[in-house]
């Protein structure tokens, strides 16, 4: 089927056309039973695995990612979810992973230039008022073991976003893209089940609605970049800056906390202050991807 592009859009067909020899739903729909399948195998061994080394008093503690180790060990977990598109793109469409992920020095060169048009834009803002997020940050980890883990941590997250933008932009986009010509579909139907991966209730509260709307815009607005680009190299980019500074320097309790600097002083669940900031948090992330949109028409 021939798919009719916005003309911003066309370097998303370098990423779309080898989909298009296999795009039949069904194929799709078997591969993310093969991504699902071999991601919830892999991690049932590496957690019975881990519940034998650690004391059941310490499994909750570790499973809600509170201490270093157990954040990074949930982060790299996510490289199952990799391996799993890897397979199912494989069996099902005779691709590759790099088909996926794009033209290989093309994406890493626009990765890097957009990360680091991001880590300049993010210094600027930190720059600017207003300092500070209310009442005092809880100190987490102390400086120098922070510095020691950074790089290993910055590692385990970028395995974490490149698995989720390979699997949502990367295998779910472009198999989409390669059956139905609108970008309501390719871009909305990818997104709207990412939103749904964040939507969590019993940890957000009366905020689960709000996360999971932010996570739909940050969805469109990869979805965006990547169909802009013709790689997933700026949508990896905005997902692992993002990430960086909400793992890893300052971090809400609740969560993944084990590897960040600070803790913020309320919680997911926060009806006040939090809500406040997922506004702020909104705005930022509006300016980093026209940040982004900058870099990559250069």
């Amino acid at each position: 089927m021939t798919m009719i592009e916005p003309a911003a859009y066309a370097a998303h067909e370098h990423l779309v056309r080898d989909a298009r020899a296999r795009p039949d739903l069904w194929r799709l729909l078997v591969g993310l039973v093969i991504v699902c399948a071999l991601y919830l195998a892999a991690n049932t061994v590496l957690f019975a695995i881990v519940g034998a080394l650690i004391p059941p008093s310490q499994a909750q503690g570790f499973l809600r990612g509170t201490s270093p180790l157990a954040t990074f060990v949930l982060l790299a977990s996510f490289g199952f979810l990799t391996i799993g598109v890897a397979v199912a793109a494989k069996q099902m469409q005779q691709r590759s992973l790099w088909a996926i992920l794009g033209e290989r020095r093309l994406a890493i060169s626009q990765f890097t230039r957009v990360l680091v048009a991001l880590v300049v834009l993010g210094l600027a803002l930190a720059a600017l008022p207003p300092y500070g997020m209310g009442d005092p940050l809880t100190q987490n980890l102390a400086f120098s073991t922070w510095i020691v883990l950074l790089p290993f941590a910055a590692g385990a997250v970028l395995i974490q976003t490149s698995a989720e933008e390979i699997l949502f932009r990367g295998y779910l986009q472009q198999s989409l893209a390669a059956r139905f010509r609108s970008p309501l579909i390719w871009v909305g139907v990818p997104s709207a089940l990412f939103a749904a991966g964040h939507y969590a209730p019993g940890v957000a509260g009366d905020n689960a609605l709000l996360v999971a709307v932010w996570s739909c815009v940050f969805g469109v607005l990869a979805a965006d970049l990547t169909a802009r680009s013709g790689t997933l190299g700026p949508a990896i980019a905005l997902h692992f800056f993002n990430n960086v500074i909400s793992l890893l320097f300052i971090s809400l309790p609740d969560t993944l906390s084990g590897l960040a600097l600070f803790l913020l002083p309320y919680d997911m669940s926060d009806g006040g202050v939090l809500r406040q900031w997922l506004w702020v948090d909104f705005g930022s992330m509006m300016v980093c991807w026209l940040t982004a949109r900058l870099v990559i028409r250069r």
